[in-house]
């Protein structure tokens, strides 16, 4: 039996019977053309023009076996873009390209940091954040040592896309503020801890002036990342055709939403990331993301039906059995529904599902089977 209460609407549970009576919620949008139009309509931001402008090399370094560039482009809006490459040290020939898609946790002071180590030290509150989330690894520098160009670009609310300080409302830096050692508790860096504690209500804000303006928070996350995709895939250094991605959490929302709607990618990773729709209702809708939640999409599908939507492009989805973003029987009918959609096109093997002892993580063993995959997928 469905359940008729949940816990975040309490008196207006009834207000999701009353939804479905208008029309099907999460209705199956097999993969396909009309599903990826679908996708690219409800996103609402597609630009023409998805190339960088302007981009160029900002400096250069080697460190730790890798080489490192850091690159700058404008999307055509805001601050430029500031994003880390980096590739195995003295390797001449052309190599599979990976975007390494950074993390939301509530973290948008930094971008790139969080997964990427850099030519300068890397701060201590982001070493406490990566032992949390990706066993205390910069996974994007683990990964280029296994023979890929990987690129770690900041995303619009992030790191060198982040907005200023005294650019957000007085009321989310008010409200933060007071909030600061609830929603982000670390005593060795008080000024990061209340930009990311006023961004939490920011993001609300932000997502209010994309409906205004007639586009969702979504599809600007998805344009950006596409146009680093362009940028890669025009690198003389970087294998045609072989271009892939991969992130954790709101990584994962990016990666999900980049293999939707970029067919320059050739595989993709989600990890910590997955749900049917229907299993995010009650308790697991107040601790996303609006990059999960493209509005108008549930009248066409079920975020595992975007996932899949350019099947048989192959997919590795990384499930955490005790992750308290999601629930069990959530994940399990993600799987099932991303399942059926990859047998109806004939690529079973294309899609893999696999689940994970512990918490919300993008761990060393994880890393290890995502890296060997993607070697697999974007081999010659």
């Amino acid at each position: 039996m469905k359940p008729t209460h949940f816990t975040h609407l309490g008196v207006y549970s009834d207000l999701i019977a009353a939804c479905s009576s208008l029309r099907p919620l999460f209705p199956p949008a097999p993969p396909g053309r009309r599903t990826q139009q679908l996708v690219h309509d409800v996103l609402g931001f597609s630009p023409a023009n998805e190339k960088p402008r302007k981009a160029r090399v900002e400096r250069r370094w080697r460190k730790d076996g890798l080489e490192g560039e850091e690159i700058s482009w404008s999307v055509g809006y805001g601050p430029r873009t500031r994003a880390w490459l980096l590739r195995p040290s003295g390797v001449k020939e052309r190599l599979p390209g990976v975007i390494a898609l950074h993390d939301h946790g509530g973290f948008k002071f930094f971008g790139k940091e969080k997964i990427a180590d850099g030519p300068l030290k890397t701060p201590p509150v982001v070493e406490d954040f990566r032992k949390i989330a990706y066993g205390g690894r910069a996974f994007a520098n683990e990964l280029a040592r296994e023979g890929f160009v990987v690129l770690v670009p900041d995303i619009f609310l992030w790191g060198s896309r982040r907005f200023p300080s005294e650019t957000i409302p007085e009321f989310d830096q008010a409200t933060g503020g007071r909030m600061c050692s609830y929603w982000f508790k670390n005593p060795k860096a008080p000024r990061i801890a209340r930009y990311n504690s006023m961004c939490v209500y920011h993001e609300h804000t932000v997502a209010k002036y994309c409906a205004l303006l007639g586009t969702t928070f979504s599809g600007i996350v998805a344009y950006e990342d596409r146009v680093a995709a362009d940028y890669l895939a025009g690198r003389r250094d970087v294998c045609t055709g072989r271009i892939g991605c991969v992130g954790l959490s709101g990584g994962g929302s990016r990666s999900t939403l980049l293999q939707a709607t970029c067919n320059r990618i050739r595989a993709a990773v989600v990890v910590g990331m997955m749900s049917d729709s229907a299993g995010l209702l009650d308790h697991n809708v107040v601790c996303h993301t609006w990059m999960i939640f493209p509005p108008g999409w549930g009248r066409h599908g079920d975020w595992a039906d975007l996932a899949a939507c350019r099947a048989p492009s192959p997919l590795l989805v990384q499930y955490d059995k005790e992750d308290l973003l999601f629930t069990m029987a959530g994940m399990k009918a993600a799987h099932q529904r991303i399942t059926r959609h990859y047998r109806s096109v004939g690529a079973a093997a294309n899609y893999r599902g696999e689940f994970y002892p512990g918490p919300h993580k993008f761990d060393a063993r994880m890393q290890a089977v995502a890296f060997a995959w993607l070697k697999r997928q974007l081999a010659a």
